[in-house]
């Protein structure tokens, strides 16, 4: 009994140290549910989105009844606040923070890193990462081409998908070229929203990544003289496509959702979105009709993994750990993967479960699912992505 506790006493001391081994956190799993049990996760997540707020009440529920921790939703509009609170707690010295886990990834995550405020590495010692599809997901290890470096636990995929009314669009443009051939052809019927919206930034990518001869070289830290060296291929790309938009390209829609709803009201022809079970959802909610096909680029489009990460200062490090080994258990990555719940595309591999387990994933018949896909392509490194919107603001955002 008294070694036990010396080994939680020696744990609970360690927490606050910035660098942690993961193997050394999860070597005795029961000590640390032990240690968890009492204790409240204040979980910062966005909250824009009903499904997933019900969905993270019922992760919580479970969290009570079966490990006795307690999750409070801390909802946020924008990560990068969660990132300016606990940089100033930290600064400040505050050692019992008000975040005890984040949804995150991209450029927060990358901030976060950089400046040594993440509890770690711990996420590939917890017990439900062997589950992980590491080597057919690798954004489970590369966040925006940052490794992950067990300082993130993955939670759940994502992958641009377009979506359109099959009776419409009978032949889907799979490519950006394509797209724009299809836009000269139906003038004023295809839009994006405007960066530094999530969606469009992340199109403004994919033409990027479509422009380059060498796009590996996006997966590297941002060279202003390599950026300005494709800066006048990509405009060129996206000036071609920008005559044939909405409104000839000199105004964009605000957000995603505003791109869905225009889709919907029959006065935009082709949707975007980064959830590929989105277009599902949409035809069960009976926004979009039965007859919606959903595709992505032959060549691929950009895909990566969300996470949640523990900050340095978590004052409930053993709970935040047990919580994030709950959302990758078969069970909870099942429910978020199902498009009555979420919809939200799962970071196991599959085919690596038991055959109920793997049933229990099916959505491959929904209406609405995707069915021309293509392979997931490495988002470019998180340094890219302010260079790129600075330059898209610079030259479209003025309409």
């Amino acid at each position: 009994m008294l070694n036990r506790r010396r080994l939680l006493l020696t744990t609970a001391a360690s927490l606050f140290l910035p660098v942690q081994t993961g193997t050394a956190q999860a070597a005795d799993w029961p000590a640390i549910e032990a240690a968890a049990k009492g204790q409240t996760v204040y979980f910062n997540a966005w909250a824009g989105s009903d499904p997933i707020n019900a969905y993270i009440k019922w992760a919580a529920d479970e969290m009570k009844s079966r490990y006795g921790v307690t999750v409070e939703h801390v909802k946020i509009t924008d990560t990068a606040e969660v990132v300016k609170r606990v940089r100033d707690e930290v600064a400040a010295g505050k050692q019992d923070g008000s975040v005890d886990l984040v949804w995150i990834n991209g450029e927060n995550f990358r901030t976060m890193k950089s400046e040594k405020l993440l509890f770690g590495p711990f996420s590939e010692a917890l017990p439900n990462y062997a589950l992980v599809d590491t080597e057919g997901k690798p954004t489970t290890r590369q966040d925006f081409s940052e490794s992950v470096d067990g300082l993130e636990a993955p939670w759940g995929m994502a992958q641009l998908t377009f979506f359109a009314d099959g009776a419409k669009v009978a032949e889907p443009p799979r490519s950006i070229a394509a797209l724009t051939r299809f836009a000269a052809a139906n003038p004023g019927r295809v839009a994006y929203p405007a960066p530094p919206d999530f969606h469009g930034t992340t199109f403004i990518k994919q033409v990027l990544i479509e422009s380059a001869i060498s796009p590996a070289a996006f997966s590297k830290p941002a060279d202003r003289m390599l950026f300005s060296s494709y800066q006048p291929v990509w405009e060129a790309m996206l000036d071609a496509l920008h005559k044939s938009l909405w409104r000839e390209g000199r105004q964009f829609p605000k957000s995603q959702a505003e791109v869905t709803q225009m889709v919907a009201d029959g006065e935009l022809l082709i949707g975007l979105t980064f959830n590929p079970n989105e277009p599902a959802n949409l035809v069960a909610a009976g926004t979009m009709p039965a007859g919606t096909i959903a595709w992505q680029h032959e060549k691929g489009t950009i895909g990566n993994t969300h996470f949640v990460a523990i900050p340095v200062n978590a004052r409930s490090k053993e709970a935040a750990q047990v919580f994030a080994n709950f959302l990758m258990s078969p069970e909870a990555q099942a429910r978020k993967n199902d498009i009555k719940v979420w919809g939200d595309p799962t970071v196991l591999a599959v085919s690596r479960l038991a055959a109920d387990q793997q049933a229990s994933f099916a959505n491959a018949a929904a209406p609405g699912s995707v069915s021309l896909p293509g392979p997931a392509l490495l988002e470019p490194h998180a340094s890219w992505v302010p260079l790129l919107e600075d330059a898209w603001l610079k030259r479209y955002g003025k309409g």
